[in-house]
């Protein structure tokens, strides 16, 4: 899949129902960067978020992202294929192993992947063949987040990554999303807490 070269987002109106989420957002993000969307609840994390997915229909504004060559995506539908969401829920299928759930991920989007390789990097070694109805929640994030790593889509949008998390967790997730970013990836995440030293943020009101 091409990388993406620039998320462009301009004059964001996003509307919930009847009520006015976010007017006029703006904000870029380009190739290995990473930006933290922060604010109260109710601001309109995840509807960014969403919008960005295009799982979310904007009022007004555009939804630009930029690929080499001096292409463009701005359909919803095209939009998808680049994306790898992190969301709330975990998706992870409790009467499968943690190597299980991955196998299927991968062979569900025919995809290749070191699944060895990517339980180690979230420190789930241990846990490769016990069933995911034994692990723990911050376990189980564990597993989604490896899940999102053998996506190999250029573009994360996490919500709440860190959550349910310890801090060795934060730590293992935190260490990914750099490893995303030098490699060309975009990593932008609604968090009540920052990603990283590197990373910019974009506050809600």
């Amino acid at each position: 899949m091409d990388p993406l070269t620039l998320l462009d987002v301009h004059n964001l109106t996003l509307l919930r129902g009847e009520r006015l989420v976010q007017r006029d957002l703006s904000f870029r993000v380009a190739a290995g960067g990473m930006l933290s969307i922060l604010g109260r609840n109710g601001a309109g994390k995840t509807s960014v978020l969403r919008a960005v997915a295009g799982l979310l229909e904007p009022q007004s504004g555009s939804i630009i992202w930029r690929l080499p060559a001096g292409r463009t995506v701005s359909s919803a539908e095209e939009r998808g294929q680049f994306v790898g969401w992190l969301g709330h829920k975990d998706g992870v299928k409790s009467q499968l192993t943690a190597c299980e759930n991955l196998r299927f991920h991968l062979n569900y989007y025919r995809r290749g992947g070191d699944i060895d390789d990517t339980l180690a990097s979230t420190g789930l070694s241990h846990m490769r063949d016990l069933p995911a109805q034994y692990l723990s929640a911050g376990e189980r994030r564990r597993l989604a987040f490896a899940r999102l790593i053998l996506s190999q889509r250029p573009l994360w949008l996490l919500d709440e990554p860190l959550s349910t998390l310890d801090r060795q967790g934060k730590d293992l997730v935190r260490v990914a999303m750099g490893r995303h970013c030098s490699n060309g990836g975009i990593v932008l995440a609604a968090t009540h807490e920052p990603l990283g030293d590197s990373g910019e943020i974009l506050e809600l009101s």
